[in-house]
């Protein structure tokens, strides 16, 4: 009778250990299980964030024109793009830095063909957002003003190149100014002075009428514009040829 009692407390021995190693498998089993499941979200989270955020500052929006330089008119012109990205513009560029009030289109046209990015920004932009892009305006060869009637909230502009921003948080500003400041493929005369020309700001030094010039509406672009950052350069001409 003992040895059949010793048997039996055995064998449920056995029973409650084998029943216990089971638990403990299913529990790693679940443990491991939302552990994988927890790694797979946040790698999958991970790299929606890194997608987007590379969506978010890529440049693929640029806008590309193909504009030549050199073409001088003294006069008010009619440009395509608002704001304008090149084509005939005044004898006397605009001396880059910060306006706070709109410029001419013509004399800032003049400051992109040596190699300026121009800053726009819609009048009504909030103040917070204003003082952000004047942060921006840290050296030479750019040009910040206000311009009414912007397709964006803020818009970045150099000689045959544009991109509609979404205000002065977006992150492809700063890429744009990199790319596109002094960019010597598209800039007819990269590395002339965008300082010695203009302070003047539009309603101080109003352009004379065209009247009578049969070019003063000609600034048009040579090519249609497309969503790609390439162009064939035009010809750069000389420092010379600018004054």
């Amino acid at each position: 009778m003992a040895k059949d009692k010793t048997r039996a407390r055995r064998e449920q021995l056995a029973k409650l250990r084998a029943e216990q190693q089971r638990r403990e498998r299913r529990a790693a089993m679940l443990m491991w299980g939302a552990g994988g499941f927890v790694i797979v979200l946040l790698i999958g989270l991970v790299g929606f964030y890194l997608v987007r955020e590379r969506a978010a500052a890529s440049l693929d929006g640029v806008r590309t024109y193909n504009y030549r330089g050199a073409i001088h008119r003294e006069t008010k012109l009619t440009y395509k793009e608002t704001p304008p990205v090149g084509g005939e513009h005044n004898p006397v560029w605009q001396n880059c830095k910060i306006y706070d009030k709109p410029i001419h289109n013509e004399t800032a046209v003049h400051s992109m063909e040596h190699g300026a990015v121009w800053i726009t920004y819609r009048p009504d932009l909030p103040a917070d957002q204003v003082e952000k892009l004047k942060s921006l305006v840290t050296s030479d060869y750019i040009l910040l003003s206000p311009y009414p009637g912007l397709p964006a909230p803020v818009v970045a502009s150099s000689w045959n190149n544009q991109l509609y921003l979404t205000g002065a948080d977006d992150p492809r500003l700063p890429k744009y100014i990199a790319r596109y400041k002094q960019n010597a493929t598209y800039t007819p005369e990269n590395g002339a002075s965008c300082q010695g020309g203009t302070d003047a700001v539009a309603d101080e030094a109003p352009l004379p009428s065209p009247t009578g010039d049969p070019h003063a509406e000609s600034a048009r672009p040579s090519a249609s514009p497309t969503a790609s950052a390439s162009v064939s350069p035009t010809p750069t001409p000389t420092p010379a040829q600018d004054k």
